[in-house]
């Protein structure tokens, strides 16, 4: 079993990883600002600001993968600050020899080979579109970072989010850089299958230093 810290562990996706990833007997350490109300049996909740580099050296010591569920919002937003956290992370990942995931949006996927983004075809909503370019760039920092860190990076299909929970199947498939869409043209996902896929990618490394999506 690996020892897994999950960064943002009480938002929607991170708070849906933890659940997996306890629920398969991993040792389970989440990072937020406050612990939850109704905290997950099994997982290890901790408490701290990301913006401080003495919580994000905490954060990193003892895991085997650290998962980044953060979002660019409240103290997040703004163009490069969650960026830079996830650089400081990757940085810490890679002297320590651990890996790193980080969960992004599906703005910066292709709608088909060769483009273009999700993000700039017309519709996407423009509120949308600051937060899409901030994870964009870290999966961009990520590409160009020392060969020495492992890393990974998932998308979730289009239609993801608190709003559209939907229901844990046990069933997802896996694409690259190509949002993957249903018959009927639908790009959707739940929670606790988007974690159950991240969990698979933990046990069994199958994305090293790449991008994936998952959809059903």
């Amino acid at each position: 079993m690996a020892n897994i810290t999950v960064l943002g562990g009480t938002g929607y996706a991170g708070r849906n990883l933890v659940t997996v990833a306890a629920g398969k007997g991993h040792s389970v350490v989440s990072y937020s600002r406050k612990v939850p109300e109704t905290p997950v049996a099994g997982v290890e909740y901790r408490t701290g600001n990301v913006l401080d580099d003495a919580v994000l050296a905490a954060a990193v010591d003892g895991a085997d993968v650290v998962v980044s569920a953060l979002s660019p919002r409240g103290a997040l937003e703004g163009a490069g600050t969650l960026r830079a956290v996830e650089k400081k992370v990757a940085d810490l990942a890679r002297d320590k020899g651990i890996r790193f995931g980080v969960v992004g949006g599906a703005g910066s996927l292709l709608v088909a080979d060769g483009g273009p983004r999700v993000v700039d075809t017309e519709g996407f909503p423009d509120e949308f579109r600051p937060e899409a370019a901030e994870l964009a760039g870290v999966l961009d920092d990520l590409r160009v970072s020392d060969e020495a860190l492992d890393w990974f990076f998932v998308s979730p299909a289009g239609g993801f989010g608190a709003w559209v929970p939907g229901e844990a199947t046990g069933t997802f498939r896996v694409g690259g850089d190509v949002l993957l869409v249903d018959e009927n043209g639908q790009s959707n996902i739940s929670g606790a299958d988007l974690a159950l896929a991240i969990v698979d990618e933990v046990e069994h490394p199958a994305h090293r230093r790449a991008r994936f999506t998952v959809a059903y």
